[in-house]
Parts: structure tokens; C-alpha cells; sequence
């Protein structure tokens, strides 16, 4: 007899009504996976602006105004970054755009471009594309409309997730103490280390990478206004953001920013750029990110590497950004709830030393 001809008729319909409630569970997981990539992002967000609320709270400051600090603090950044790199940006276009009637008039002396110009009809296809412009004008303004929404979506994203995160961080105490009671209190306090341990990590890394980021930034802002390189300022605002991606950022904003100097300055300028490159980035794998991360991310390399991977595949860079801290509290719980190898055990007592032995009575 079968292990299906064994269970009786209660027994069949309770296991196909927990098959049917997981089922249904999952369908309601993949219909609010917007809104649980929302809330995931708010946590985040929370973690990281934690510490700094926390020390803007224990003076006399309450607790929503010091939220409100650290936002400001945040919106006043974007819009210092936004001034420094919009104007060089927008001379330098004014600049191109005053410069490029003269090109023109070069490539049309030019003997290589006009015997292009004979053999592929180049000012033809020009005037071509020229003159059809006005009935692209219709579906100008159907791209217009798409990007005018898409910009407004993500306008109330934010909003929706600096909300979220604002209350999260408001009643952490009250949020966290609800948590504990309702793991009971037996795991109660084991949960609580738990979760300072992930809190920690996860605060610890996002300094951390906006410190070596910053670095990065200054040491790249130094080095282009020294050899004379143009965009210093939003080509050093640019490698910041890019070293805020792990791994691979600061290679591919340093590959960006010799293209630069290449095209803009000279093969010298270049050259002494990648040395400048390769030796910060050797400091940077063996002095700062060992020193910043010891005490609060301890991921193995390959670990590290496979999440990267694993998140930009889900999010995108999103997913690159809260890849090593996720990682981190994955191996934390690993630890502590994982299979016997993984645990986390605490040292041995020490043996104790060998007592001497009596002496006999006299």
C-alpha cells in the first residue's frame, strides 16, 4: 500500500489546502514585488541613516527633526552636486555649439570629407533627415510624455520611500521591541543580538563606502586639476558615484576618465592618470577597505563576487549597491541559525591547571 493510499480524506484536503494557501501566497508575493522592492529599499535607507540620526537624537533634538536634518543634509548634497557639475557641462556645450560652424566649414575643405561625402551622399542623407524633422515632431512629443511620467513615477517613488523610511526610523524602538515580543521571550534577547549584529554590519558598510567613495572623488579631483584636464569637478563627482558600486565602479569611472584625458588633454596627461589609477586602487584593496571594513563586513571574496552578480542580475545597480551588506547579514544568520558547519562556536574554555596534590597528614 502506497503512502497516498494510507492518508485518509481529512488528511488529503488539509495537505492540499496548504499547497493551495502557498500557492496563493506566492501569487500575492509576485503582485506586490513593486511594493516589497519599495519597502526593501526604505529598510536600507532606514539602516543607513540610523547612526546619523542617532547622533543628532541624543542631544536635544527630537527624534523627527533630527530625521529631517539628515534629509535636508541629503537634498542640500544633490543639489551642491547638481551646481558644481550643470554649469562647466553647460559652458562647455555653449562653448561646442559657438565652435561648431567652424568645424563644418573645415570638413567642408576638407578633401578626405568631400570625397566621403561623394561616394556615401552624407549631406544629402543630412538635408534628408533635416526636412522629415517636422513629422517626427508627433512622435517627439509621444517620447516627451513617456519621459515626463517616468520622471514623475520616480519623483513619487522617492517620496514614497523617504516616507516610509522616515517612519521607520521614527519608531525603530517601538518597531523592534513589537518584533521581539512576538518571537517570544525565550529568543527574545538572541534575536535582539542577531539583529544589532545585521544593524551594524549594514551601517558600518554604508559609511564605509561612502568614505573610500569620497576618497576616491578627492584623489581624482586633485589629479585632473594638476594636469589640466577639463570637467575635473564632474568627472571626480562621476568616479564618486561610480565607487560607490563594488568591484568593478572605480575601474570602469577610471576607464571613462582616461578616454577624457585622451581625447582632451594628451597621451601624457593620460599615462600619469592610469599610474595615478593603478596605484590608489592598489592602496585602496590593501589599506582602506581592509581598515574601514574589518569590524563591521567580513565577506569572503568569492562570496562577494557571486552576490554582486546575483543582485545586478535582480536589480540592477541597485542590486550591486546592497549586495555586500545583504550578503553580510545573510552570513550572519548563517551563523547563527545555519547547519552545524557554519555556526559560529565560542572558544574553548582553557584546560585548567593541574592542581597540586595534598599533602599527607603527618
Amino acid at each position: 500500500m502506497t503512502v497516498w493510499e494510507q492518508l485518509s480524506t481529512r488528511q488529503l484536503v488539509r495537505i492540499l489546502s496548504v499547497l493551495l494557501a502557498f500557492l496563493v501566497g506566492l501569487y500575492l508575493l509576485y503582485r506586490v514585488r513593486d511594493v516589497l522592492l519599495l519597502v526593501g529599499i526604505a529598510v536600507f535607507l532606514s539602516v543607513a541613516f540610523g547612526p546619523a540620526v542617532d547622533v543628532l537624537a541624543r542631544g536635544r533634538v527630537p527624534r523627527a527633526a533630527a530625521i529631517l536634518l539628515v534629509y535636508t543634509a541629503l537634498v542640500a548634497v544633490i543639489v551642491g552636486v547638481g551646481l558644481l557639475v550643470v554649469p562647466p557641462v553647460v559652458e562647455q556645450l555653449d562653448q561646442l555649439a559657438g565652435d561648431l560652424p567652424g568645424f563644418l566649414n573645415e570638413l567642408r575643405d576638407n578633401a578626405t570629407f568631400r570625397e566621403f561625402d561623394a561616394r556615401y551622399g552624407i549631406v544629402q542623407t543630412l538635408q534628408e533627415q533635416a526636412s522629415s524633422l517636422p513629422s517626427r515632431l508627433g512622435d517627439a512629443a509621444g517620447t516627451l510624455q513617456s519621459v515626463t511620467v517616468g520622471a514623475f513615477n520616480a519623483v513619487f517613488e522617492l517620496v514614497t520611500v523617504l516616507t516610509i523610511a522616515f517612519f521607520l526610523l521614527l519608531d525603530r524602538e517601538r518597531i523592534v521591541a513589537l518584533s521581539l515580543g512576538l518571537a517570544g521571550e525565550r529568543r527574545a534577547p538572541e534575536l535582539g543580538r542577531v539583529g544589532g549584529r545585521i544593524y551594524r554590519s549594514t551601517a558600518g558598510y554604508v559609511a564605509g563606502a561612502l568614505t573610500i567613495a569620497a576618497i576616491n572623488g578627492l584623489v581624482t579631483f586633485v589629479t585632473l586639476t594638476i594636469l589640466g584636464v577639463p570637467f575635473a569637478v564632474p568627472l571626480s563627482v562621476l568616479m564618486f558615484f561610480f565607487g560607490l558600486i563594488p568591484l568593478v565602479g572605480a575601474t570602469i569611472g577610471g576607464a571613462i576618465i582616461l578616454l577624457v584625458t585622451l581625447f582632451t588633454v594628451s597621451l601624457t596627461s593620460t599615462i600619469i592618470y592610469l599610474v595615478v589609477l593603478l596605484v590608489y586602487q592598489q592602496v585602496e584593496n590593501s589599506v582602506l577597505q581592509p581598515f574601514v571594513y574589518k569590524r563591521t563586513v567580513d565577506v569572503p571574496p568569492l562570496v562577494v563576487i557571486v552576490a554582486i552578480l546575483v543582485g545586478t542580475a535582480l536589480l540592477g545597480v541597485l542590486g550591486a549597491l546592497v549586495a555586500i551588506p545583504v550578503a553580510a547579514g545573510v552570513q550572519i544568520l548563517l551563523r547563527e541559525y545555519g547547519p552545524e558547519p557554519l555556526r559560529l562556536r565560542p572558544p574553548p574554555p582553557p584546560a585548567p591547571a593541574d592542581e597540586p596534590e595534598p599533602l599527607p597528614h603527618q
